[in-house]
């Protein structure tokens, strides 16, 4: 079988980039489009024939140049990126009415950000792939730079991912000091005692990834960013970059901090996080918070799976990321669609825009379903596979959280095609509703192919991961959780002999996922109708909405409050995994 080296995974998208950056205002659109869609295919593809091991780029000596290191995990995410990047850039060939070659080389540097995260085999290095990609994303969150909340929503992600990685640096600077190391096989065959030092590490190292993954209370800038960051960006955003924090917690605690007991301590943090994230999805009106939320509530599932720490749990969050991204990233296509076709993004202002057109809505309500759980989605076994490694009521926790982030994407799809009245009042002082939403292209009264062919590709590739239950996947989480199996890699060029975890559907599975998805259904139906139930019902929903609106105020927008909430989190982590 042919082999790749991941230099190029790196260098290959950093150097097209430049090319555009430098020639693009001379070569047609088509041909810029064409290469960068050539360029990010060529990385999910060699994703799947990189070779298992360790490198150093640049063939320099090892603690010169940055190691770059294979294993089933970081394999699964560089195709992700490579694929989510290629579908984005695809449905962006036709979406964007005035484009210029930096759109494309942001895009490009931002996979290259992506994929050196992920193959990073050093700590200091895995800082700067994350520079690399927050500098990339901020400048993508912001890239509509005559609008107010464009540079709001970019400054606000810039400023929290900033800090995120400043304290990072602390912990790596305690780090350094301690070992004299900073590669991740070396760093773990220090074997670090579970001392305070080692937890005032592991909180500041974390700290970074926390809020890269948009962790509670590290999460407020996500749904900000996601609000104003062009439609194909979001995909990327909430299919690969949040998830990617998650992963950087699993791969850094197994090979670094195994010594730390964390499960307590990231139990509560990704309940936490699963629970605000629903609540917060389902009152949202502007769609493209609705669907951030979502992601927020599905990143809580994967960090409650990394608490676990086990081959099984592993497996299941990384095919749960697998599957997620390809629903989430068809939700935010269909959203760029109806922005396109009907300049907004309010649930209630597109109430029966989809009468004629109910492709769309029908696409939408899939995507609701495969949220909530409904098999053969990758994403349902992903997270079948996560409530059997868990105990009973985390699971059930896990199922209503996605019942509920289902139902709100569901009643988003029965609106648009009219079913169930409007509200009277659309006024909202609280929300953002999303209407008046600047248009990313011209109006579009016909849908160019390429635009259609994003959603329904990344839905069959969920559908496809549901069903042939790749065992990669297995294969891929049992490296993730195998940190003397990753310091063998690295450090004695040994591959690692752990049998691989299965990936298979269940009995459980399948029915939890199938009721889950009718209730979802149900609730979503309700919630269209909920202007019709009886008088002794409706009289709750004031004092309900007194309590949630609470909720949305902390969600202020405003940026000092988000940088105080991410030292709350510090505290908060710190003490829980001392007391843990």
């Amino acid at each position: 079988m042919t082999t790749l080296s991941p230099v190029g995974v790196v260098a290959g998208p950093i150097v097209v980039a430049a090319l555009l950056l430098v020639c693009g205002r001379w070569l047609p659109r088509p041909v810029v489009d064409g290469v960068a869609i050539l360029t990010t295919a060529a990385v999910g593809v060699s994703g799947a024939f990189l070779t298992p091991g360790a490198v150093t780029a640049g063939g320099w000596p090892a603690g010169v140049g940055i190691p770059l290191v294979v294993d089933g995990a970081s394999r699964v995410l560089v195709t992700l990126v490579g694929t989510l990047a290629t579908v984005a850039l695809l449905f962006s060939w036709r979406y964007f009415s005035d484009v210029e070659a930096h759109f494309q080389g942001l895009v490009l540097l931002f996979v290259a950000g992506l994929g050196g995260f992920a193959l990073s085999g050093d700590l200091f290095d895995m800082l700067v792939f994350f520079e690399l990609m927050g500098a990339c994303g901020f400048a993508l969150a912001a890239y509509k730079i005559e609008e107010a909340r464009s540079l709001q929503g970019g400054l606000t992600f810039g400023i929290v991912n900033s800090l995120g990685a400043y304290l990072t640096l602390c912990g790596i600077g305690l780090l350094y000091a301690r070992t004299g190391t900073l590669g991740l096989a070396p760093l773990g065959a220090a074997h670090l005692p579970a001392d305070t030092a080692t937890v005032a590490a592991f909180v500041l190292v974390s700290t970074g990834w926390l809020v890269k993954a948009a962790v509670v209370p590290f999460h407020f800038w996500l749904a900000d960013a996601h609000a104003v960051a062009p439609t194909p960006v979001c995909v990327l955003f909430s299919g690969v970059m949040a998830p990617l924090g998650v992963y950087g917690l699993a791969r850094v605690h197994a090979v670094v901090f195994g010594a730390l007991d964390v499960t307590v301590a990231l139990t509560v943090l990704g309940l936490v996080t699963a629970v605000l994230g629903a609540v917060m999805c389902v009152l949202q009106r502007n769609v493209k918070r609705l669907l951030a939320y979502s992601t927020i509530a599905h990143i809580g599932t994967f960090v409650v799976a990394v608490a676990v720490s086990s081959p099984e749990a592993s497996a299941g969050w990384l095919t749960d990321v697998v599957g997620h991204a390809g629903v989430k990233g068809a939700l935010f296509l269909l959203v760029g669609v109806l922005l396109a076709r009907h300049g907004s993004v309010d649930e209630i202002e597109l109430g029966g825009s989809c009468r004629r057109s109910r492709g769309i809505a029908a696409l939408m309500a899939l995507g609701g379903l495969a949220l909530a759980g409904l098999p053969p989605f990758g994403s349902a076994l992903g997270k079948g596979l996560i409530e059997q490694a868990v105990p009973v009521p985390v699971a059930v926790v896990l199922t209503l959280v996605a019942v509920l982030t289902g139902a709100a994407v569901l009643r988003v799809a029965l609106r648009l095609v009219g079913i169930g009245p409007l509200p009277a009042d659309r006024a909202d002082d609280v929300r953002t509703t999303g209407e008046g939403e600047e248009r990313e292209t011209r109006r579009l009264e016909r849908l160019p192919v390429t635009m259609l062919a994003g959603p329904v590709l990344l839905l069959g590739g969920s559908l496809a991961v549901g069903l042939l239950t790749p065992g990669v996947l297995g294969a891929a989480g049992t490296a993730l959780v195998d940190g003397a199996g990753y310091r063998d890699l690295v450090l004695g060029g040994v591959p690692p002999t752990t049998p691989p975890a299965e990936v298979a559907w269940s009995a459980s599975g399948l029915v939890v996922g199938t009721a889950a998805a009718v209730v979802a259904v149900l609730l979503a139906l309700g919630a269209v109708y909920a202007g019709r139930l009886p008088t002794v019902l409706r009289r709750r929903v004031p004092r309900q909405n007194r309590a949630v609106l609470g909720l949305e105020r902390l969600h202020s927008g405003h940026v000092g409050d988000y940088v105080a909430w991410v030292f709350v989190g510090i505290t908060a982590l710190g003490a829980l995994v001392l007391l843990g």
